[in-house]
């Protein structure tokens, strides 16, 4: 299939449903995303894959991100890696998690205050700034909030 030569699809996305990430340390990660970043998981951990909702989502499909341990089943044709790949190693860039400019004041404050390395980032040609951490296996995480109107 030549995806260039292809008619624009007559379908619109209407939000995030998931990002799935394989881990190797399920505690630390679990720790992390929910006392660094605060996110609440969506129901108790099941061996090894935990949920922790993002926003309310689209048509009923809350948004989350998946945490899959080590042990989490691989379906073959659906995942394309069955192992953790943190880090540089890994094809994921960086997780952005939207929050207000209040917010991100207070999470940089509890940044301070718990001494949890972070990264400042403005990007003035759209207004936002993004909060920067990285989880126990290496990933980016940001808080992005739009501070302001985008620089003209």
């Amino acid at each position: 299939m030549d995806i260039q030569q292809q008619a624009k699809p007559d379908f619109r996305i209407g939000g995030l449903g998931e990002i799935a990430i394989r881990c190797s340390d399920m505690d630390a990660m679990c720790a992390f995303y929910e006392g660094v970043i605060g996110l609440e998981p969506l129901a108790r951990r099941s061996g090894s894959i935990q949920f922790y909702k993002l926003g309310e989502g689209v048509a009923g499909h809350t948004q989350v991100l998946a945490l899959f341990g080590p042990d989490a089943q691989v379906r073959p044709g659906l995942h394309a890696t069955g192992g953790a790949i943190g880090g540089s190693e890994s094809s994921l860039h960086h997780l952005a998690l939207g929050i207000t400019p209040e917010e991100q004041d207070k999470a940089i404050a509890w940044y301070q205050a718990h001494d949890i390395a972070y990264r400042i980032e403005n990007f003035d040609w759209i207004g936002w700034r993004g909060l920067f951490t990285t989880d126990p296996e290496g990933n980016t995480v940001e808080l992005v909030a739009k501070v302001k109107e985008p620089a003209a």
